[in-house]
């Protein structure tokens, strides 16, 4: 599919807000601005964009999704969410805004929906300065030291019944904690400390004791062995968790067909893999039962609904990914209204409430544990008035704007 719009301009925006984030806007000759997104190595990316997309997209015709993968699909990078498919996947997601825009449609529109008028969230539990500081997963960037109301990192290590009440109140069902982290990051991932596993299992046991009908999914961030993880899922079963998301890394497949036949809990995985075929062996191993996909690093919205629809073949759910940033939620709520086999919606009311709405207007709106779209077209998104003129921005154009 092509437009006869043309594309006049590739424009990329970084900002203090949150450092790792990565604005992208493609400016088209007929007066469209589309805006993408990218997370982690924001710098990295925005060099790749601008070297290596820029020279291929702008004085072009506007390329519909498929022809964009085609023409971006490199030599490299096809496993993993690197630079190339992060930048790729931020083009992806300004296309999909731009046809929205252009035909005055909504994306999930567009994608043939929407199946589903609203969805179920559920929290989790980061603190608004959450992987803030770098560009990596660690406990050194889980930014408690800043002081913010919904801080609920701090709040599920130090108070979680009191977190779980406050979520519950406000009208989640469901969250998702990572209280095995520390541990993990002392020994490897090889072993398990009894001492550090009943600190974490003290966060489990206080959340079901203060809301028991709270469902509690469990995040490890793919830092354990098959061992530890095996040991690991022996304890935490007792819980009946909503899932155990990223015990090992997302690319052991084998591993992972061991791991979910050797326990009841169900395993979710994927959000740092890139395209269908990365999925294809975990599915076909029946060794996870649901699949998380992150809009961006996955390559985009055109990847991540052949990826929910290959899931669907294997009557697997797909939650969409989302810890990174507002265009990429938006994204994610329109993926998801408009699939059939869409489980849950990810989302991050430390994010919701404050650095988000520093970026941009026109989200979707999480209210009462559910979200919804409002039918605006494309993303629905707009980047906040003046946000470019900031001091602490630092934009970058290959071409020129609308």
């Amino acid at each position: 599919m092509t437009t006869r719009a043309a594309v006049r301009g590739l424009e990329t925006i970084r900002c203090s807000i949150q450092p790792n984030v990565l604005l992208v806007r493609l400016h088209t000759d007929d007066g469209h601005a589309g805006l993408g997104e990218s997370f982690f190595g924001a710098e990295a990316v925005e060099a790749y964009l601008h070297e290596t997309v820029a020279p291929l997209l702008v004085g072009a015709p506007l390329p519909g999704p498929e022809r964009l993968r085609r023409l971006l699909t490199g030599h490299v990078g096809f496993q993993g969410s690197g630079v190339e498919t992060r930048g790729n996947g931020a083009v992806d997601l300004a296309v999909w805004d731009l046809l929205g825009k252009i035909s005055g449609q909504p994306v999930s529109t567009l994608l043939g929906g929407p199946y589903q008028d609203s969805l179920p969230v559920y929290n989790t539990c980061a603190g608004s300065a959450y992987i803030k500081n770098e560009s990596r997963q660690a406990v050194s960037n889980w930014g408690l030291a800043t002081a913010s109301p919904y801080d609920d990192l701090q709040g599920f290590l130090e108070r979680p019944a009191e977190l779980a009440r406050s979520l519950w109140d406000e009208g989640f069902r469901a969250m998702k904690v990572w209280p095995f982290d520390q541990a993990a990051e002392r020994t490897g991932g090889t072993r398990l400390d009894r001492a550090e596993l009943r600190t974490g299992l003290r966060v489990l046991d206080e959340i079901k004791n203060a809301v028991p009908e709270m469902e509690v999914m469990v995040e490890l961030h793919g830092l354990w062995s098959l061992y530890a993880a095996v040991g690991l899922m022996r304890e935490l079963e007792r819980f009946a968790p909503f899932w155990v998301e990223d015990p090992l890394r997302s690319d052991s497949h084998d591993s992972y067909a061991t791991l979910q036949a050797a326990t009841s809990v169900p395993l979710a995985t994927g959000e740092t893999l890139t395209g269908q075929r990365s999925f294809r062996g975990l599915l076909e191993r029946s060794a996870i039962r649901v699949a998380i996909i992150d809009m961006g690093w996955s390559g985009g919205l055109t990847e991540a609904r052949k990826i929910a629809a290959l899931a669907d073949s294997y009557d697997i759910p797909f939650a969409p990914h989302d810890c990174t940033g507002p265009i990429s939620f938006a994204a994610c709520v329109h993926l998801a209204l408009s699939q059939p086999n869409t489980l849950v919606q990810e989302s991050v009311r430390a994010f919701q409430h404050t650095w988000y709405q520093e970026l941009a207007t026109g989200l979707p709106q999480v209210e009462n544990g559910t979200v919804r779209l409002d039918g605006r077209p494309g993303l629905g998104v707009e980047l906040v008035p003046g946000l470019t003129e900031r001091a602490d921005v630092t934009t970058r154009l290959s071409g020129s704007r609308s």
